[in-house]
């Protein structure tokens, strides 16, 4: 591979902001909840480069395929790897079906490429033919990249753009219907600088109250990792739906005399300990993700309310790690249910891709 830059490149992030940022010459797109991927292609060479020096090339190759046959002959373009879900009444990102397109066996990526295919959006353009563009204005590189994917077509799509706010405030509230992660806001005059936060993101940011039915152990020594959060669904079944992490190394200790009066007998009828039924969602599950590490854990009595900060589900549990907002001696454990929980409105992310929605 010969071209004017070449793997590995990190990409641009961007700074977590609290509200949509307005400015002249500020464009807003969505914030696809995928993989980021940068496609280098140098004629019939593709790479799939991720975050860290990463590559995603062998575990999708109809979309090394379509490299070759919808990007422009010589190029590196930024964007997302995305896995669109089908199979319910309204076509939507899936997340967690993407994570399973990681898989070591030959085999499994093949009949995986087959039955959850990947799709591609676009939102930058690094370098075409033998020109880099990196130190080129964001505006620039936008008009660059419209004119060299012109007349892609699905599973290839180009990212929708405004420059209008208001129709950003839209997206940022009907968008998240279709799974994706909320907005990114670019300023015009900004160069692509690899690992660099010159762009904004947003997004949303919601409360619950769960109860506290587990924790694990850090990894630094006898203090606690991470707590274990449950919700109980309309049947009394408590779930396990996330886990909150980001805690100093003080609160790490002092959290162990907190949890000490629910550590008692807490192995005695523990919802998921034993007898739990198959619909119950417990943690310690091994995935490709976690690989060899210790996913073991210690049950608490689930007595203990606290108020999370998250920002979107997943299917039946939190996306990300959920943040420690406060205790609520206030609310009783069986009040901690899904029915809290504010859920979008469906979209079609087909619309969204199309620019519409």
């Amino acid at each position: 591979m010969d071209l004017p830059i070449n793997p590995p490149v990190e990409p641009m992030l961007a700074k977590a902001v609290p509200d949509i940022p307005a400015a002249e010459g500020m464009t807003y797109e969505p914030k696809w909840d995928g993989f980021r991927c940068i496609v280098f292609r140098d004629g019939d060479e593709v790479e799939l480069a991720s975050r860290g020096g990463n590559s995603l090339t062998r575990y999708f190759p109809e979309m090394v395929a379509q490299a070759r046959a919808q990007l422009p002959r010589r190029c590196a373009v930024d964007g997302e790897l995305i896995v669109i879900r089908r199979d319910g009444p309204i076509p939507r990102l899936d997340f967690e079906l993407l994570g399973q397109r990681i898989h070591p066996a030959a085999s499994r990526v093949k009949l995986l490429a087959e039955q959850t295919p990947a799709s591609f959006v676009a939102f930058d353009l690094l370098a075409l033919d033998d020109e880099n563009l990196m130190a080129a204005p964001y505006a620039q590189r936008r008009g660059r990249l419209v004119a060299a994917l012109r007349g892609v077509e699905p599973p290839v799509h180009l990212t929708p753009v405004t420059a209008d706010l208001d129709t950003a405030r839209r997206w940022f509230s009907v968008f998240e219907g279709a799974g994706l992660d909320g907005l990114i806001a670019k300023p015009a005059d900004i160069p692509y600088e690899p690992n660099k936060r010159l762009m904004f993101k947003v997004k949303h940011a919601r409360t619950a109250d769960v109860v506290v039915a587990g924790f694990r152990w850090h990894k630094s020594g006898p203090v606690v990792g991470s707590l274990l959060l449950g919700l109980y669904d309309g049947d009394g079944r408590l779930h396990h739906v996330g886990v909150s992490s980001s805690f100093t190394a003080a609160r790490r200790k002092e959290l162990l005399d907190v949890i000490a009066p629910y550590r008692d007998a807490a192995d005695e009828n523990h919802p998921w300990i034993g007898e739990h039924g198959d619909e119950t969602r417990i943690p310690g599950a091994v995935s490709r993700w976690t690989g060899k590490k210790d996913l073991s854990w210690e049950p608490l009595r689930p007595e203990w309310v606290i108020e999370v900060g998250y920002d979107a589900m997943e299917g039946d549990r939190f996306r990300h790690t959920a943040q420690f907002r406060r205790e609520r001696p206030d609310r009783s454990p069986e009040s901690c249910g899904y029915d809290q929980l504010e859920r979008p409105v469906r979209v079609d992310v087909d619309e969204v891709l199309a620019g519409g929605a």
